[in-house]
């Protein structure tokens, strides 16, 4: 199975170590992609910091992440897995999985990036900021230069197995699976319940959406569960105590406290 994750706004950067090495990263056909992107932030950022502010949707409070962008390609690098902090990574907890689970996260999580497309959990990467929303000066929209380079790259990297899709719509929109790819490929979307003078509500709710895809995860790793089609996996979610409702390549889980 393969895992589609989002990144995470929060990244706890390495404070010592080495930096980048672009051509060690998994996934290698995206090297001259993200050599591209890289060196357009990093100038972007070396230069006007009003316009690069602009650029990056940067408020007062975060113009330093400006200067980090500009010594991307000296600073230190660090797993992925331990870099990408949050609501869904702190759910998630990799660094507190077992030996066993951390393989098969290993093996099958993939987390999209605006800055290098997608990585695995052991590629070493700096802190940096920039979502796939961004729209560089150079490469335009990063999810529309992503989608033809995620295109060639993923479907061999999704194999024969399940795909579950547990991304945020900006990052969706990179890749979206096609033709029989997308015929075992699964999204999430997680509802709260409520019940409002006996009728029964139902809402998405952001906090709830991340921390529950972040379990979801948890579980099904600890539990070593390897389903291979959309009714596979809805029974091993159920098993392990998600309320679950399908609707073709689409499932809601429900949850009814924070």
């Amino acid at each position: 199975m393969l895992v589609l994750l989002p990144p995470s706004e929060g990244k706890t950067g390495a404070v010592r170590g080495r930096p980048l090495a672009l051509d060690g990263l998994s996934l290698p056909e995206l090297a001259a992609p993200r050599a591209a992107v890289l060196d357009e932030l990093v100038a972007l950022c070396e230069g006007d910091e009003d316009k690069a502010a602009d650029v990056l949707g940067l408020t007062p409070g975060l113009r330093g992440e400006i200067a980090r962008n500009a010594a991307l390609r000296t600073a230190p690098a660090v797993a992925a897995g331990r870099l990408y902090t949050g609501v869904l990574y702190d759910a998630l907890g990799l660094g507190t999985l077992d030996a066993a689970a951390k393989r098969r996260a290993g093996q099958s999580l993939l987390v999209f990036s605006g800055l290098w497309g997608a990585v695995r959990l052991a590629d070493r990467i700096p802190a940096y900021r920039c979502s796939m929303g961004v729209r560089l000066p150079g490469a335009g929209g990063l999810a529309a230069y992503w989608k033809p380079h995620l295109e060639r790259a993923l479907p061999d990297l999704a194999g024969g197995g399940l795909v579950l899709d547990l991304r945020s719509a900006a990052y969706a929109a990179a890749w979206r699976p096609r033709g029989e790819v997308a015929g075992r490929t699964v999204s999430v979307r997680v509802l709260q319940v409520t019940v409002v003078e006996g009728v029964e509500r139902r809402a998405v709710v952001s906090h709830f959406n991340k921390a529950t895809k972040g379990r979801v995860v948890r579980a099904l790793l600890t539990a070593g569960a390897r389903p291979r089609t959309p009714e596979a996996l809805a029974s091993d979610l159920r098993d392990l105590g998600f309320a679950v409702e399908t609707d073709g390549p689409r499932f809601d889980i429900l949850v009814h406290e924070v």
